[in-house]
């Protein structure tokens, strides 16, 4: 997994409310629920996914969506095939796939998290 997937891995985590810290062994991680079906999700500290996680795009990027985090979510590798499969490829073709993705995208506001600012390396107080 290349060191670019890895960051963005942490960079959608940290707006995820369901994200938490965890202790892997005498190592940090993180662990958080999937977008689609909750099932448990652990991520490395360095963004290294512990089982088969990836990012999800709520709204389609065929159907405009954005890299915005509110169209960001982690989610089982299962949970997102099958829903690229069956949904984002008839999106706004059937009612189903259009509210499929006004509920997830409903479900990723309420557990969004404002990540907190880097801090400045360059900053001294005084």
């Amino acid at each position: 997994m290349s060191a670019s997937h890895r960051r963005r891995l942490l960079e959608v985590l940290a707006t995820d409310a369901t994200f938490e810290p965890i202790d892997l062994q005498g190592a940090p991680g993180w662990a958080g629920k999937c977008i689609h079906c909750n099932a448990r999700l652990v991520v490395r500290a360095d963004g290294t996914p512990v089982g088969p996680v990836t990012v999800e795009h709520i709204m389609p990027t065929s159907a405009g969506g954005t890299e915005a985090p509110e169209n960001l979510a982690l989610a089982c590798a299962g949970c997102n095939h099958e829903k690229g499969r069956r949904h984002d490829v008839r999106y706004g073709r059937t009612g189903r796939s259009v509210e499929l993705v006004g509920r997830l995208l409903e479900k990723r506001r309420s557990r969004l998290r404002v990540p907190p600012e880097p801090v400045n390396p360059g900053y001294r107080r005084r």
